[in-house]
């Protein structure tokens, strides 16, 4: 079920909030959780109830593998046992929907063995809870997690909010909130910022990621054809794809997180303003940051992270990066752009490096001309990375990144100053204006008395935003595929 469809929005959402206030309030608190799991298994099944039962099978094996490694009688070396055990059969779960045709494509170019696989469709939202999974086994084998409850278990891998595209939360920061029984004393500031992130992130979504979609798509498509595309063009493409993605997928985080305080929960933000960054390593600190924090967490650190001198560290920064890439799709662009943010990683953590060691490079980068000139080599490395991302393959994410470097370069595909003026124009609100996180704090501020005008505000955003919903008819999310 869309966030961004009218069953959800004046259906699904209605009926779920009225349930779980009759729960709370005239039933049994506790009860909440009960109808907020069933909710959401309603929410799954309404486009992929194929694979309900593979996610109630996972769910339990995980919750029943998790309970044998808490157990005291349980010595570690079982316990590893276990672990790798959990984290075999989630990654093999995901290898079989999402990466087997990937490999068997790669393995019978490279050594002509034939094989023919009947396509699957892929279970919806399969990286974000496979990887939820597998944090929640690491966090019980570390001594994280101190005590276990299935009911609590079962909302926090099935949450609807965040169920499809995250943010990938963790059972230790959800079960002190269902705990507590949120839901039984929703505030008033609960309720207005759960519709002022719903209100931002859904016109991010129908109105700035669903329009800026058709330049992107125009631009690589007619690469992907054969077609070697304007540096305009190129350019255009590109920054719309860029804006795209982040429009989108901040939109559905949004959503996301005024969905969850509507009942009382607390979500992780999970974008800070990233086009604002002024390095990769501050990009990767503000774009989507709880995959950040759970590749680093579960991955790049027990590599040795930093703590095995420089080499190792760059090693284990490629390495991450291009296993991020893999997770985000089957086919070698993605890769691609995973080894090239981890190439781009490395070199800021050099220069950091020499600019710590050499005096004079660390004035250089102490000037006062460094700071928007580091925000430009950002916003350009950055832009030119997403041809890769976007691209249906390599000889067009090639066709395209090269037109980005050549001002002499191929064919127009008549994107004009209308577009143009589009594109910067979302270049502009995201380099100089308030993220949600920023402008759902100011409204918190202001006093009871502004509230109604905001309320009007929020009101005419909301439907701009149903206007285009009926003109795009829906269109899914883009972290939806991965």
């Amino acid at each position: 079920m869309l966030f961004n469809s009218f069953d959800f929005l004046f259906l699904f959402l209605p009926l779920t909030l009225l349930c779980t206030y009759v729960a709370a309030r005239l039933l049994e608190p506790r009860l909440v959780i009960t109808v907020l799991i069933a909710a959401s298994l309603v929410f799954y099944a309404y486009s992929s109830i194929v694979y309900l039962g593979l996610f109630a099978v996972l769910m339990v094996a995980n919750y029943a593998l998790g309970l044998a490694i808490a157990s005291k009688r349980t010595q570690l070396p079982e316990k590893r046992l276990l672990l790798a055990l959990g984290c075999s059969l989630n990654l093999g779960v995901l290898a079989y929907f999402k990466y087997r045709a990937f490999l068997a494509a790669n393995l019978n170019d490279a050594f002509h063995l034939g094989f023919k696989l009947e396509s699957l469709i892929v279970p919806l939202g399969i990286s974000f809870f496979i990887f939820q999974k597998i944090a929640f086994l690491v966090d019980v084998y570390r001594g994280r997690i101190q005590r276990l409850n299935f009911q609590n278990y079962v909302l926090f891998v099935s949450f609807f909010p965040q169920l499809i595209a995250g943010p990938i939360v963790h059972y230790g920061e959800m079960q002190p909130q269902f705990d507590r029984n949120p839901w039984s004393n929703v505030a008033a500031s609960d309720v207005i910022r759960g519709i002022s992130f719903i209100t931002i992130g859904l016109f991010k979504k129908v109105a700035l990621a669903d329009n800026f979609s058709g330049y992107a798509e125009v631009v690589f498509k007619a690469a992907d054809g054969g077609m070697a595309p304007s540096f305009s063009d190129a350019w255009i493409g590109c920054v719309a794809f860029g804006l795209q993605i982040y429009f989108d997928f901040s939109g559905y985080t949004d959503i996301a997180i005024g969905l969850a305080a509507l009942f009382g929960i607390h979500l992780p933000v999970n974008f800070a303003s990233p086009y604002k960054a002024r390095s990769i390593i501050e990009f990767w600190r503000r774009w989507h940051i709880t995959l950040s924090r759970f590749l680093r967490d579960y991955l790049y650190i027990p590599l040795g992270g930093n703590r095995k001198g420089g080499t190792r560290r760059y090693a284990n920064l490629m390495i991450t990066m291009a296993l991020g890439g893999l997770w985000h799709g089957a086919a070698w662009t993605f890769v691609a752009w995973g080894v090239l943010h981890g190439t781009l990683l490395s070199l800021n953590h050099l220069w950091r490096h020499l600019c710590a060691k050499f005096v004079p490079l660390r004035q250089l980068s102490e000037h006062p001309a460094a700071r928007p000139a580091a925000w430009a080599l950002t916003f350009v490395a950055v832009m030119m990375s997403w041809a890769f991302f976007r691209a249906p393959s390599f000889a067009a994410a090639m066709k395209v990144s090269g037109a980005m470097l050549h001002v002499a370069s191929g064919t127009s595909a008549n994107l004009g100053w209308r577009e143009f003026l589009f594109v910067a124009g979302g270049v502009v609100w995201v380099v100089l204006l308030p993220n949600s996180q920023e402008v759902v704090h100011r409204i918190l501020a202001l006093p009871d008395r502004s509230l109604p005008l905001v309320g009007l505000g929020q009101g005419i955003v909301f439907a701009c935003s149903m206007y285009f919903m009926m003109a795009h008819q829906y269109e899914k999310f883009i972290y939806f595929m991965f």
